[in-house]
């Protein structure tokens, strides 16, 4: 599998959060301001709609009693490493299944994907696998666990030296500068949004089947 330039529509409409996390801690020792740590890691999500794929027998019915198998992506967790001149991300996720006839041992493959996702909007790399689930005779349920990695340049995550100096310089109180939100000067919050990234899973899914998940 090989990263690819692609659209993905509706891809940030809503997002369950999890993985790497932003704190920050207020100052008091006579200045105002916030310190905060900030980390290159990209925050690790599933886009609305496409965290769960129902397929139908026969597949072109949409009766609640043609649903064949369904399946959900849960549990998404990371673990990621800033170090030398990549950020490199694991993205590690349960899929959890549930099919109507459980007589006989079956085998199905579902799709899903790793879209990186820069400054909120823009998609700027996609990468397709496939998990394949076991289900044992006489099991309608199943599970099994994916791993998905994405590879961001440290340099791309990394905010500009002038734009760290005018978030975490120290403000006065009482000064007009206090009251200021750093962030709402354009070229600040344009810069953070560059910097930020996010990696992203998620069924592949037909605009069908996106359509049907939306409907439901």
């Amino acid at each position: 599998m090989r990263y690819a330039k692609l659209g993905l529509p509706l891809l940030c409409a809503a997002i369950l959060v999890t993985g790497c996390r932003r704190t920050g801690e207020i100052e008091v020792d006579g200045g105002v301001g916030i310190t905060a740590v900030r980390t290159a890691c990209p925050t690790v999500g599933v886009p609305a709609g496409t965290g769960d794929i129902t397929l139908f027998d026969p597949p072109a019915s949409r009766e609640a009693s043609a649903i064949d198998v369904t399946a959900a992506i849960t549990n998404v967790r990371a673990t990621c490493g800033e170090t030398g001149e990549d950020v490199v991300t694991s993205v590690t996720f349960d899929v959890v299944a549930s099919r109507l006839r459980a007589d006989a041992a079956r085998r199905v493959t579902l799709p899903y994907f790793i879209a990186i996702v820069r400054g909120g909007t823009n998609v700027t790399a996609k990468r397709v696998g496939e998990v394949t689930i076991d289900f044992p005779a006489g099991q309608p349920r199943a599970s099994v666990q994916a791993t998905a990695t994405s590879v961001i340049a440290r340099s791309a995550a990394t905010l500009p030296a002038e734009v760290r100096d005018q978030l975490t310089r120290r403000r006065r109180a009482g000064r007009e500068e206090a009251a200021t939100d750093p962030l709402a000067a354009p070229g600040v919050r344009a810069a953070v949004a560059r910097a930020s990234f996010e990696a992203l899973v998620g069924f592949q899914l037909t605009d069908e089947q996106l359509r049907y998940n939306a409907t439901r």
